[in-house]
């Protein structure tokens, strides 16, 4: 049976193509992307929280808040599809959930069918479905012989009977055979819809020969958060980060960018390798592939080299403002950059044991350069989400209050995510969640990192 078409504000949405189309422009989402949109649609002018949407939209499938939050982020970026003047679709209830804001059209099956002019029309049935139960008892006593004798009725139930008894034994015994065979099932070959604009980033190998080293690791995902990051904010892709992604589903992304650790001889001797590969799943192409030898130096330019090649391969020049923003989060010697990596890592896994490493390492990366004031950030941060967590003494909690005023008016941080990101943890410790939710919002705005959509969350 065919999906119904709806009109969600301006769009029109097509699930049976998973296509939204506008004033000529179609764009194709994801399935789980469609499958939201409609679940709004069906629930226009209701609130609806993140457990009701996981329940009917994610069936049978474990996710968390953060999954739905990121999810409702790309479909509002799909629906605004860069132009300013766009309407608010999706508004977000604080503390209830998200609320569709446009008005919703439901179009019956034959409005749809012309609506869609690439569909085939639908094929007429050989009996109408609104005949009369009287119709149907007279046409099928005209066809059964007004008399049958009981001793032939008998043998012809017999006979069903014994056939449906031994089909159902025959494909009892074939399952069974089946089930035995170590031969897999051949994969259907169909193809779901890609979206070209769409870019998945997956760690494939994260040692060399059962060997690696955690600042490597660390050093390999730090690139991804940065590569994920940079394009979600400065660029019309949407990637979605899955190094740490722990859930296998199907995926539409049109591109996948592979980051793996290789060991290959080079002059007489073995090296671990960082292998960067994106691939065109659309037709399997390579459109780049580097390979680097890590060293305690040479991560900025590994770095460097790799948003360069990324820019040519996708076609996407890097703007200016990236670039002067890249120059203020990141240190300016190469062998502060894989500590950094690993403290922000420890941040983003968020129990005890990890913000304390954190704010270690940072306060060794900012007594050894100083002039690196993000670090100084990055650490206020940490304490401050470790407070929220086991609130520290007053002589702490005062010391650590001045630094961030202090940090607050550094000139060099005020058009950065985290500053709001600091400030919105900072509210919310205190329980202002309306100061709170403005200032993420904002952090959004400067920057669409996992994070910011974290905290938000």
């Amino acid at each position: 049976m065919q999906q119904p078409v709806v009109r969600v504000g301006e769009w029109l949405v097509t699930p049976s193509i998973n296509q939204i189309s506008r004033n000529g422009r179609q764009l194709t989402l994801e399935p789980r992307l469609i499958d939201l949109l409609v679940f709004f649609a069906q629930h226009s002018g209701e609130v609806l929280s993140r457990d009701e949407l996981i329940d009917n939209v994610w069936k049978r499938s474990i996710v968390t808040n953060h999954v739905v939050t990121q999810s409702i982020s790309e479909l509002r970026k799909s629906l605004k599809d860069n132009d300013e003047d766009s309407p608010v679709y999706i508004a977000t209830v604080p503390k209830r959930g998200y609320k569709l804001m446009v008005p919703v059209i439901w179009y019956s099956e034959e409005e749809g069918e012309e609506i869609m002019l690439s569909s085939p029309p639908p094929i007429p049935e050989a009996v109408p479905a609104t005949d009369s139960p009287s119709h149907s008892l007279n046409i099928q006593n005209t066809a059964t012989p007004p008399e049958q004798s009981p001793i032939k009725s008998k043998r012809f139930t017999t006979f069903w009977v014994w056939f449906f008894f031994l089909l159902s034994l025959g494909i009892c015994v074939a399952l069974v055979a089946f089930s035995t065979l170590d031969t897999r099932l051949p994969m259907s070959k169909s193809r779901i819809l890609l979206n070209p604009r769409d870019i998945d980033i997956n760690m494939v190998n994260k040692s060399c020969n059962s060997w690696s080293s955690p600042y490597q690791l660390s050093y390999a995902i730090g690139v991804g958060d940065l590569v994920a990051t940079s394009l979600n904010t400065f660029s019309t892709f949407m990637v979605h980060d899955k190094i740490n992604y722990n859930i296998d589903e199907p995926s539409s992304s049109g591109k996948t960018l592979s980051i793996a650790f290789v060991n290959q001889r080079q002059y007489r001797a073995q090296q671990c390798f960082m292998s960067i590969k994106l691939v065109d799943n659309a037709d399997g192409s390579t459109m780049l592939d580097k390979r680097y030898v890590i060293t305690n130096g040479n991560q900025l330019a590994i770095q460097n080299d790799l948003l360069e090649s990324l820019s040519k391969a996708l076609n996407q020049p890097w703007p200016q403002r990236m670039q002067e923003t890249l120059q203020q989060i990141l240190p300016h010697r190469g062998a502060l950059l894989t500590n950094f990596y690993q403290a922000h890592d420890y941040l983003l896994h968020g129990d005890d044991k990890s913000l304390n490493r954190a704010s270690e390492l940072l306060g060794e990366i900012v007594q050894s350069s100083p002039e690196f004031t993000y670090a100084r950030a990055e650490k206020a941060l940490v304490d401050i989400v470790r407070h929220s967590q086991h609130p520290l003494d007053e002589k702490q909690l005062a010391a650590l209050n001045t630094e961030i005023d202090n940090i607050v008016t550094l000139p060099e941080l005020n058009n950065l995510s985290i500053i709001y990101q600091i400030k919105a943890v900072s509210a919310l410790v205190k329980g202002k969640t309306d100061e709170s939710y403005q200032a993420i919002n904002t952090g959004i705005d400067l920057e669409m990192s996992w994070l910011n959509y974290v905290l938000l969350g």
